[in-house]
């Protein structure tokens, strides 16, 4: 399925507005960065990825949820077509930095999942929101939707692999693949904390 021309124009006028607010999401995080490296001890963000759809994938998304092909229901329905990924050091890390994204009085949030605390019954962990931010152009304000994922470095390569496989095998990954990665899963999860307590107890003797 693919967008007539018409709604592939349209469509391409939104996905510039995304790039904006992908680029004011990174501002955002740098900003934080220079808090933390300078007027805090602790920076806990190792590093920052940004996404952003393409038109092909989000015609497959609409279809799929059986939606019209059109630039203003992708804007109105799909919630990730920006995206924007916050890998911390460890996972004590990730509610404290969310916390710090909902209380940017600018943003809403408009929905939530921590898969830290309640993990996917796949292993997959990571804290989701989904936040309405403005973007200031020069003759008005826009607010679009930006799917933010903060999850630790192992949790984070343990999504791509897991990713990998589900898309090889269509999403009817083999059983012994499921169970082998959702063990691993669980000892990413201890492997996070004992690193986690590691950290703490070098820093309480310094």
């Amino acid at each position: 399925m693919r967008f007539s021309q018409d709604e592939f124009e349209k469509l391409k006028n939104h996905l510039v507005l995304y790039r904006c607010v992908m680029k004011d999401m990174q501002t955002r995080v740098d900003v934080l960065q220079e808090d933390f490296n300078n007027l805090k001890q602790y920076n806990p963000i190792e590093h920052v990825k940004t996404r952003l759809k393409t038109p092909e994938s989000i015609a497959r998304k609409l279809n799929s949820r059986g939606i019209a092909l059109t630039a203003d229901d992708a804007r109105q329905h799909l919630t990730d077509i920006a995206g924007i990924r916050c890998i911390c050091s460890y996972a004590k890390d990730i509610s404290d930095l969310a916390e710090i994204f909902k209380r940017q009085p600018d943003i809403k949030l408009l929905a939530e999942k921590d898969y830290v605390t309640n993990p996917k019954p796949s292993g997959y962990r990571s804290h989701h929101l989904i936040l309405n931010v403005p973007v200031h152009l020069t003759d008005r304000t826009e607010h679009l939707a930006v799917e933010l994922q903060i999850r630790t470095q192992a949790m984070d390569f343990w999504a791509t692999l897991e990713h990998k496989a589900r898309y090889k095998y269509n999403d009817a990954m083999p059983l012994h693949i499921s169970q082998a990665l959702e063990k691993c899963a669980q000892e990413i999860a201890d492997l996070d904390e004992r690193m986690y307590e590691i950290q703490r107890s070098v820093s309480l003797e310094i």
